[in-house]
């Protein structure tokens, strides 16, 4: 097998350690040397192996992405050597050989010939907006979660008030627990705290304000709705700052907002994860494929075992997730009637993942080459095959026990 790089190394990375291996091709044709040593983890010793490495000359530096362990090392070597960061999945030692030191030496020789792929990692600036976009999605769901809790000890009291009011932490919901923490216990009383469309269920909250709520349950409610509401402070303020850090991409995602079921909260994380810069990724199938929204490969001896979709970004497919059920909903789309179109054939999981593929697809065309998102119309499915679409109705209605004939409006 033919070297790619003469002098390559290897690290194997754990939480205070790591392995570095340096593999040097020898005198003779066909032979080489590998040094490994040990290294802290530490910024300090960590630029004392940059040092190191760059005065053993290697072309190419490979590490595996071990949790976040990698970032320190990762992040003071990008700018002297020319790291790479591989997926520990694709660079997986020989069994039974399995220890940090063969670890280091196997991917200082795959590095040599060529056989890693380097993973996305984009530039500081990205990370930093990846970061704020993270931390907000996981306030979103660590809200969530309170609320979900809230709603199960209102049970315990008899309170039923998510039975009818859809949002138990909006303006009608905050005030009627407030009160009750606040010792009223009158339904009528607080049914009367309703505000505008939920004065119309006035009747049906007196019904479901009826319980024995304690002293207890006013300590816990209350106690719940201060985690909310630190929660809620913390969305706001991520907020605030993904606003000043996404000022260099703000026409891309204002771009991206005129996709249906693009929100500027999923625009957001469309940019933090994948960078906005396209030219990463050769093709939109690339980007489908590294998101996780596309067939998976599993084949061997002519026998596919398995077609599942891959992991992918995990932050990125749950966006795109809330933007594909936003667009399936949408009125008069594309999106909308291709959704239902595969959800009658192939059920609406599928469904669901076959949207997140043509948004990203979207997306990738939009980013790499500016172009505009134009909508193909409630029709366009239907436009592309008259004829099959026409048989389908034809069949449709003589199902339902109808003979039909059909003229047409236009001369042939």
């Amino acid at each position: 097998m033919d070297i790619i790089h003469e002098r390559a190394a290897g690290i194997d990375i754990s939480m205070r350690v790591a392995k570095v291996a340096v593999r040097v091709l020898g005198k003779r044709k066909g032979t080489f040397t590998t040094s490994v040593t040990t290294w802290g983890s530490t910024t300090a010793q960590v630029l004392e192996l940059v040092t190191f490495l760059v005065a053993e000359k290697v072309s190419t530096v490979a590490m595996e992405a071990t949790s976040d362990y990698w970032k320190p090392f990762y992040y003071l070597m990008e700018d002297e050597l020319p790291v790479m960061l591989v997926n520990a999945k694709h660079a997986r030692n020989v069994p039974g050989r399995k220890t940090d030191v063969s670890d280091a030496a196997w991917l200082a020789q795959l590095a040599a010939h060529g056989l890693l792929r380097s993973s996305f990692v984009p530039p500081a600036p990205i990370r930093e907006l990846r970061d704020l976009t993270r931390a907000r999605s996981v306030a979103a769901r660590d809200r969530g979660r309170q609320v979900q809790r809230l709603e199960k000890h209102l049970e315990s009291s008899g309170i039923k008030l998510s039975s009818v009011a859809s949002d138990l932490t909006g303006v009608s919901g905050r005030a009627m627990l407030e009160a009750l923490c606040d010792g009223e216990r009158d339904p009528l009383v607080l049914a009367d705290l309703a505000q505008r469309r939920m004065r119309t269920k006035i009747p049906q909250l007196q019904e479901a304000l009826v319980g024995r709520f304690t002293e207890h349950h006013a300590f816990m409610v209350r106690q719940y709705l201060t985690q909310i509401d630190a929660h809620q402070r913390m969305i706001d303020e991520l907020t605030a700052r993904i606003e000043v850090k996404i000022e260099p991409f703000r026409p891309a995602r204002d771009a991206l907002v005129t996709i249906p079921g693009v929100s500027t909260v999923v625009a957001d994380i469309i940019i933090a994860e994948t960078g906005a810069d396209m030219s990463v990724f050769p093709s939109s199938a690339h980007l489908a494929s590294w998101a996780g929204v596309c067939p998976g490969q599993n084949e061997s001896a002519g026998r596919v075992k398995s077609s599942a979709t891959t992991h992918g970004n995990a932050y990125l497919r749950g966006a795109l997730g809330v933007a594909a059920m936003s667009a399936s909903r949408s009125k008069g789309t594309y999106l909308a009637v291709r959704y239902r179109k595969i959800a009658a054939r192939r059920g609406p999981i599928r469904a669901v993942v076959a949207i997140e593929h043509t948004i990203l697809t979207a997306v990738w065309h939009m980013l790499r080459n500016g172009e505009a998102y134009a909508d193909l119309g409630p029709d366009y499915l239907a436009s592309r095959n008259p004829d099959r679409t026409r048989n389908a109705a034809l069949r449709q209605l003589e199902n339902l026990g109808y003979d039909v004939t059909l003229t047409p409006t236009t001369a042939a």
